[in-house]
């Protein structure tokens, strides 16, 4: 298991003094699954999380083109912009969905 973050969408500015096409904010999603199973009696566990981060003021130094910006780039921005210990937290909030999964620790319906 392995969470796989992705980028659902990136708010941008027209124009901050000389540089054109800034990123302001990434919407970003997380998730994982693990399969149980096999065949037919496979059963897919999966966990999620969505968010967005602001990101800093652009830098002209280190400013990437909007045309040249790649996922990863902007997966490692928001991951950045998050931080180390709030990207922890969210990961293991995700493998605690698939176990709650796995072994809930709830449940509901009727006995009948």
């Amino acid at each position: 298991m392995a969470v796989t973050w992705d980028v659902a969408s990136l708010d941008a500015t027209k124009t901050v003094g000389s540089l054109s096409d800034v990123i302001t904010t990434v919407h970003w999603t997380a998730s994982d699954s693990e399969t149980v199973g096999s065949g037919d009696s496979a059963v897919v566990h999966s966990g999620y999380s969505y968010g967005s981060v602001s990101l800093a003021d652009a830098d002209s130094g280190s400013f990437t083109a909007y045309a040249d910006i790649t996922k990863d780039n902007a997966v490692a921005w928001a991951k950045a912009a998050i931080g180390s210990d709030e990207v922890t937290a969210i990961e293991t909030g995700i493998a605690a969905q698939i176990t709650e999964s796995k072994t809930p620790t709830k449940t509901s319906g009727v006995p009948w």
